[in-house]
């Protein structure tokens, strides 16, 4: 399946090594750090999530310069047909932006074009990021969506971490095909964030 066609459906971070463990292992493993700007996070209540993290040798303002250009995104993304500012000031909370994604079709839903319209919430600079948003196509609706990242600079490199969950009934009508996507998608776009900001680094 196309990296485009992948990444449309989903984004959101799934635990599943956890749920395998023996009870006793699982109590053991070490408490991973939330993912929150602003101190809050993702939907709690969200059946549909996906989190996930990459280690970027790369400058934080080079990562952070294209993550929030996201009239940009098409430059090095391959799952964006569009992205609008919605906004004309500095990208901060309360910035709006409209972008679109093909989704194939599934059992449950029709090959369509998603309309994603996200707004920041929260924003610390060179730090983290939390929008929200619905996602409409023909045929198929995402109520919400809430998307969190962090940028943490560390001696080796700075470590992008995100995680996103989908709330709505059509797409929790199959909870386990939705975060399948999700999970590519994300995986996906820090795959491309990773050598966009490597290759723009190295010039």
């Amino acid at each position: 399946m196309p990296t485009r066609t992948r990444y449309a459906l989903l984004t959101i971070p799934f635990a599943v090594g956890a749920l395998m463990l023996p009870p006793s292992a699982a109590s053991a493993a070490p408490a991973r750090a939330a993912v929150t700007c602003g101190g809050q996070g993702v939907d709690a209540s969200a059946k549909i999530r996906y989190r996930t993290e990459t280690l970027i040798n790369a400058p934080l303002r080079t990562i952070w310069n294209l993550q929030t250009d996201v009239e940009s995104w098409t430059e090095w993304q391959s799952a964006p047909g569009t992205v609008e500012r919605l906004d004309k000031s500095r990208f901060r909370a309360g910035s709006s932006f409209r972008w679109t994604t093909p989704v194939p079709e599934t059992p449950m839903t029709p090959a369509t074009t998603l309309v994603i319209t996200s707004t920041v919430q929260q924003l610390e600079h060179q730090k983290c990021i939390r929008w929200t948003g619905p996602a409409i196509g023909e045929g198929l609706r995402i109520d919400k969506g809430t998307h969190v990242w962090n940028f943490i600079p560390t001696k080796r490199g700075v470590v992008v971490r995100t995680e996103e969950t989908w709330t709505g009934a059509q797409v929790e009508a199959d909870v386990p095909t939705s975060t399948a996507y999700l999970g590519a998608g994300l995986e996906s776009w820090l795959t491309e964030l990773k050598a966009a900001a490597e290759a723009e680094a190295c010039r």
